[in-house]
């Protein structure tokens, strides 16, 4: 699972990066909430653990522009100010859950496994289908009617980008970040290698779609449905 943490107490992200870490997560933090907004609007990330008092941008914002921008990602908000009041106004605001400071790590913890266990959330624990094919991410197994073929984790990744948002241009920026990380070094010319290699995969399985190329912008999937 990869975790955003969206949080401006650096000593604070960091206890809580290594115990994330320890239990098998990979995690990305940034320290503002304008960053953070853009990085959860990539919905690269599995969940997000977002703190409500932020510099720039207040969690409360981060998360209501987000969901009105039809961001799904679950998020756990996490702050000082715990009064019914204020943990409904985050709730209301688009929190999945809400967890006040000073917490123990041991709760945060579980309240990220319960998070994980709750269906239909997790990129990594659903199917996708669209036009004729369907994709199984925990699997990497690509079907077509009787057709199937595996695909590597980075290509099943990238597809789940696209199912996610057929027949939308997908611009270049947002694939690297969804695949690779907000904070990945990475040729731009390993995401038309990975294009490349997931339009093999489709007339593998004879598939309809096409992933076709955006000049200057980025990649679509298009197809009859």
């Amino acid at each position: 699972m990869r975790i955003l943490l969206i949080e401006d107490d650096k000593k604070l992200c960091e206890a809580v990066e290594y115990q994330l870490r320890q239990q098998g997560f990979t995690v990305d933090i940034c320290y503002e909430g304008d960053d953070g907004l853009r990085w959860l609007c990539q919905q690269a990330h599995d969940l997000v653990l977002l703190d409500r008092m932020l510099p720039v941008m207040d969690g409360v914002a981060v998360i209501r522009k987000a969901r009105a921008m039809g961001v799904t990602t679950p998020v756990l908000m996490l702050t000082a100010l715990g009064t019914i009041e204020q943990k409904v106004e985050g709730l209301d605001a688009g929190a999945d859950d809400y967890l006040p400071k000073p917490f123990a790590i041991e709760e945060l913890l579980a309240r990220v496994r319960a998070m994980g266990r709750r269906p239909h959330q997790w990129g990594s624990t659903q199917s996708f289908t669209w036009g004729d094919i369907t994709l199984n991410s925990d699997e990497s197994i690509l079907k077509k009617g009787e057709k199937v073929c595996s695909l590597s984790k980075r290509e099943t990744r990238l597809l789940e980008a696209f199912l996610k948002n057929p027949e939308q241009t997908l611009p270049r920026a947002t694939l690297l970040s969804y695949v690779w990380g907000p904070d990945a070094e990475v040729e731009e010319g390993n995401l038309d290698n990975y294009i490349h290699f997931l339009r093999r995969r489709l007339k593998e399985v004879g598939s309809s779609l096409s992933l076709t190329t955006v000049r200057g912008v980025g990649y679509r999937l298009e197809g009859s449905v």
